[in-house]
């Protein structure tokens, strides 16, 4: 008898960041997104909270006073910041007369980056896990419970719980130990190379440099500056930003050498800037923005001086964000990803069962079809 015992928590603090990052730091595939950090300052600043229709229900599991198991858990009462889209599943539902919120969700709120969702210290805490979670979605009265971005071998797990699996697409860059970035577009096609280094001199032309802030050196100037161009690209495309610049300055103060801001400038004036995030092994952009219109300084803040910095610091992989076939162009490559669904209404259940066998279908071809156009040099 392992002694297992489950609890439901609705704040980080209650669990304490020494228990909570030691049961990550047990995760095969951690990443800076899973720590107390990030999460805690998400729900702290209100981003991620009740308020904004998140409602932390985590998940865990102990066996005496250690956190064996978790599972980032949230009510959700929307599909906004999620990038795995149901919003048809939800319009289904309300045709036919049914609620399909509250759902549960587990997700990095705001995040499109795959990583351990079944948060645990063994197989036996695992299962225990999963066993919690299936009780908890049937007594609940929720609709439904979706597991967005787990690895593959844990969406096979929630596969033989009941789950159904869905594929995605996402386009990452691997490093293949350049030397420098040269280095990195001698191995891509001609027509590829000639582009790339045709939108690096157009900005170069236009007077703009550079800064690579690391998160010990971002000045509350920096933050501001990035959080006005953040905000502007959401005003371009007539939504509202998910993140507050409290946020922005937890994250900058809490996790800081995980942080890279790139800012652009123009004779000591900053134009541009885009925040990323990483650890020893990856780099993740997550957000950019400008003031004013640069021809190609878009691809020059969020990819290329990125790349830079992964080649510098011998980081193996920069993934870009959700969608975005234009990525290829510049040098990332087609990765599936997965997401997990159930659903209690048994017919809405087949449905969407038959439904994702063909998209599923669609996206093999569809990775197939990209890797025949792949950007690098035959062989």
């Amino acid at each position: 008898m392992l002694n297992y015992r489950t609890r439901i928590v609705s704040s980080l603090s209650d669990i304490g960041q020494a228990e909570w990052d030691a049961l990550i730091a047990a995760q095969p595939d951690r990443n800076p997104f899973l720590s107390y950090a990030f999460l805690h300052a998400l729900h702290e600043s209100g981003c991620a909270s009740t308020t904004t229709g998140w409602t932390p229900q985590y998940l865990t599991v102990w066996q005496a006073n250690r956190l064996e198991a978790a599972l980032p858990l949230y009510a959700k009462d929307h599909s906004y910041g999620e990038y795995v889209f149901d919003w048809a599943w939800a319009d289904a539902y309300r045709r036919n007369g049914l609620d399909y919120y509250p759902k549960l969700l587990s997700a990095i709120p705001f995040t499109p980056v795959s990583g351990s969702r079944l948060l645990s210290r063994s197989p036996q805490a695992q299962a225990e896990l999963i066993k919690a979670l299936c009780a908890l979605q049937e007594a609940s009265g929720t609709s439904s419970t979706h597991i967005l971005y787990p690895p593959e071998e844990q969406a096979e797990a929630l596969e033989k719980a009941g789950f159904m699996l869905r594929a995605g697409v996402q386009f990452h860059w691997m490093n293949g130990g350049y030397r420098d970035f040269d280095d990195f577009l001698e191995t891509l096609e001609q027509k590829k190379r000639k582009n790339i280094r045709r939108e690096r001199r157009i900005v170069q032309e236009a007077g703009i440099g550079f800064r690579h802030v690391r998160g010990q050196e971002a000045s509350a100037k920096d933050w501001r500056f990035f959080k006005r161009c953040y905000d502007r690209t959401y005003a371009e495309h007539y939504s509202t930003p998910y993140l507050d610049l409290n946020f922005f300055q937890r994250i900058g103060t809490a996790m800081p050498e995980n942080i890279l801001l790139v800012i652009a400038e123009r004779k000591g004036h900053p134009v541009a800037s885009s925040l990323l995030i990483h650890d020893r092994r990856a780099l993740y952009g997550r957000y950019w923005g400008a003031i004013e219109f640069v021809p190609c300084l878009h691809f020059e803040t969020a990819y290329y001086q990125p790349l830079e910095f992964c080649i510098a610091n011998g980081i193996q992989r920069f993934e870009g964000g959700a969608q975005g076939e234009h990525k290829m162009a510049r040098g990332f490559l087609p990765q599936k990803t997965w997401s997990a669904h159930w659903l209690a209404h048994p017919a809405f259940a087949n449905a969407i069962e038959q439904f994702l066998q063909r998209e599923t279908g669609g996206i093999e071809a569809y990775i197939d079809e990209l890797n025949e156009r792949s950007p690098f040099k035959a062989g």
